[in-house]
């Protein structure tokens, strides 16, 4: 099967990462997204057919009051308090999308993902803002993938996913897409960040996957790295 096996960030070297799975997703791009020589070396140290995904800086999609602020090197202006996150369309905003699109081309990046935070919640409001940002700004080269993590109708996500060409991620163990023809999975751990998939959950998963024209499956849960090593086990017919 043609199954995209990576993690949600390196979490090892570099020079062993490349050796074991075939896509990265860039998390660094999503706190403070680094310069662009960071982003020129990660390109040309790695086999020209590794596959780097990343994430929107979060100044796209999350409010200024998100803890996750903390770790911009550069705290954020007092001015641009309540101007960020929810795809509102203000200068900064803006520009923190024009800043994902540079690190995605020096990447070459085959997808950009827009994670929300739970509290952005289906009201008329950010449907609205959703609606507007992804229908009015430049897009990425490559596909433009969107997480919502709340609760959201289905009925809503196949039209948003459907009228703004958007390929719906989610956890497998938690909830199933709404756009299986182009399948991105983010596993965050089923019982929490710590969480050690089961044999039977892997399985699961192999299951879900086959059939699907080169689905991903991105491990993001802490003890990532073994989990998405016996995951590419079983694919390869060993038992889980």
């Amino acid at each position: 099967m043609d199954v995209r096996v990576g993690l949600c960030g390196w979490t090892v070297s570099q020079s062993s990462y490349v050796r074991r799975f075939p896509v990265v997703e860039v998390q660094n791009t999503f706190y403070d997204p680094p310069a662009d020589a960071v982003l020129t070396r990660w390109r040309t140290q790695v086999p020209t057919d590794f596959e780097f995904t990343m994430k929107a800086w979060q100044i796209v999609t999350h409010e200024s009051n998100s803890p996750t602020y903390r770790r911009l090197k550069e705290p954020l202006s007092e001015s641009a308090h309540g101007q960020v996150g929810g795809f509102r369309t203000t200068p900064e905003v803006l520009a923190g999308w024009q800043r994902t699109l540079e690190c995605s081309r020096l990447l070459r990046a085959t997808a950009v993902l827009l994670q929300c935070p739970k509290s952005f919640r289906p009201t008329k409001e950010n449907v609205a803002r959703l609606r507007d940002f992804v229908s009015h700004v430049e897009r990425p080269d490559g596909r433009l993938l969107w997480e919502p993590r709340g609760e959201w109708p289905t009925q809503l996500l196949e039209e948003l996913c459907a009228e703004l060409d958007l390929v719906h991620v989610v956890d497998p163990m938690q909830s199933e897409t709404v756009t299986p023809e182009h399948t991105y999975y983010r596993l965050h751990g089923t019982t929490g960040w710590r969480h050690v998939h089961t044999g039977d959950e892997l399985r699961r998963l192999r299951d879900m996957v086959v059939g699907r024209p080169a689905p991903y499956v991105m491990f993001n849960n802490i003890p990532r790295t073994g989990d998405a090593e016996r995951f590419l086990d079983l694919l390869s017919g060993k038992d889980g």
